[in-house]
């Protein structure tokens, strides 16, 4: 009888990665996959630690699959990801229905421990935190097939005081350029059109492996693929951006006009001891020589509101600088106190209540910034790709350059014509809807 897998995938776009390459070996070794538990003889669940929020939701899917594991329902749990790496004592000790760990950087390793846990031995399985990144394994994309995420690093070297990602993935390392240009061709002839790079951080990728700073020539490889249509970037620290990488994005065609550049805060004094390599100026002078090389860039960024001494002066001049930059994009977490970083332990840590609201308070400013640069798109042609129907309505939902996949808006299209999820369409701007756009297809 052939096994079936519940694979739950929690966390960030590199942890799905990760899931696809494990879907994509199991699935090799004859595995079948399934979404129901009451089908699954196996659960595996990739499991997300970043901040508290996170962590809960790992542990409540942990314990909810440990009761099925317990009534005997499914036959195997395994965990993996950044909980499982980090926390692997606790989990054996407090849920002992968790049959096998495997590490963030043991990933290649899934296949092994489901048989092994199957045949009844409980093995877990670790590798060096700074292993090389595992590659060349097949994908089982599990975006829609028009999408995927290219991970082109592992790891992160800043240290910045607030995060624990160096210790459960390591220092950071590069995917070797091959190697990349491979998995993408790959990705190509299943039908992806768009690819999104990721990495903890992708604007020092191949530093380690070539000496220098190597994204600005990862992109013009990535560029020649046939079949790639678009090509996004996340997740770039500001002070790592170089005239060679934004030339880049300005004039490779497929590169798409759109930076996730996280700056996390604008206070120097905040900056300071959240371990941050910028200052606020510094931060001035990347915004306004990408906005001059690139004018039509979309800038996406992410702020931390009540980081440990944030004052209400650096609160306030942090929703200045915001107001000031009109970012076009923007998400504000409030600050997570992570236990083994150097910001949980220091003093005047902030209350909860004034964390969100001074969350909302940023986010209600960003609201505002996005429907008046929005209304400014009216009558604007955009290209977009086609996400899916609304069912039962002429409507086709779709995404412009400016938004990547569950993170940002989307334009409402409104048409009769019959379209595909992939498909690439020029699109006249009608309308607004908070976040979102509407338009109607562009007749030439």
């Amino acid at each position: 009888m052939m096994m079936k897998i519940l694979f739950v995938s929690l966390g960030c776009d590199k942890n799905l990665v990760d899931s696809e390459m494990m879907l994509g070996m199991l699935g090799e070794k004859g595995f079948a996959f399934t979404d129901d538990e009451n089908e699954a003889d196996i659960v595996v669940v990739n499991t997300c630690c970043f901040i508290g929020d996170a962590k809960e939701e790992s542990i409540n899917t942990l314990l909810q699959m440990g009761e099925l594991r317990k009534s005997g329902q499914i036959r195997a749990l395994v965990a993996t990801g950044c909980l499982a790496q980090r926390y692997k004592e606790e989990i054996q000790k407090e849920i002992p229905e968790v049959d096998a760990i495997v590490g963030t950087t043991a990933i290649d390793s899934i296949v092994e421990a489901v048989e092994q846990v199957l045949s009844g031995e409980s093995k877990n399985h670790y590798a060096d935190l700074n292993a090389a990144p595992v590659t060349g394994k097949k994908r089982e994309v599990t975006t829609g097939g028009h999408y995927a995420y290219l991970k082109i690093a592992e790891g992160c070297g800043k240290h910045c005081t607030y995060c624990i990602i160096p210790k459960v993935r390591g220092e950071f390392r590069s995917v070797p350029m091959e190697s990349l240009v491979q998995e993408a061709k790959a990705l190509a002839e299943g039908g992806v059109k768009e690819l999104i790079l990721v990495a903890q951080e992708t604007t020092l990728y191949g530093v380690d492996l070539y000496g220098k700073k190597s994204l600005p020539g990862l992109l013009h490889e990535l560029a020649q693929i046939p079949g790639i249509y678009w090509i996004r970037i996340l997740y770039c620290y500001p002070e790592e951006i170089t005239d060679e990488l934004i030339e880049a994005i300005a004039m490779e065609p497929k590169v798409c006009h759109y930076l996730d550049m996280p700056i996390q805060h604008a206070s120097d004094n905040v900056l300071g001891r959240m371990g941050r390599k910028t200052n606020q100026q510094q931060l001035r002078d990347i915004i306004a020589k990408l906005r001059e090389r690139i004018p039509d860039i979309c800038l996406r960024t992410t702020l931390i509101s009540g980081f440990p001494g944030e004052t209400q002066e650096d609160f306030e001049e942090l929703y200045r600088f915001v107001n000031e930059m009109e970012f076009d994009r923007l998400g504000v977490f409030a600050y997570s106190q992570e236990e083994d970083t150097p910001a949980a332990l220091m003093p005047d840590q902030i209350e909860e209540e004034i964390k969100i609201s001074r969350r909302d308070e940023l986010m209600e400013l960003q609201q505002a910034v996005v429907f008046e640069k929005n209304e400014d798109m009216i009558g604007k042609v955009l290209t977009v790709m086609i996400e899916g129907k609304v069912a039962d309505e002429e409507t086709y939902v779709s995404r412009t350059y400016k938004d990547a996949p569950g993170v940002d808006g989307y334009l409402f299209l409104n048409t009769s014509a019959n379209l595909m999820t992939g498909d690439f369409v020029k699109v006249r701007v009608t309308d607004v809807n908070e976040y979102d756009l509407i338009g109607e297809i562009e007749h030439e």
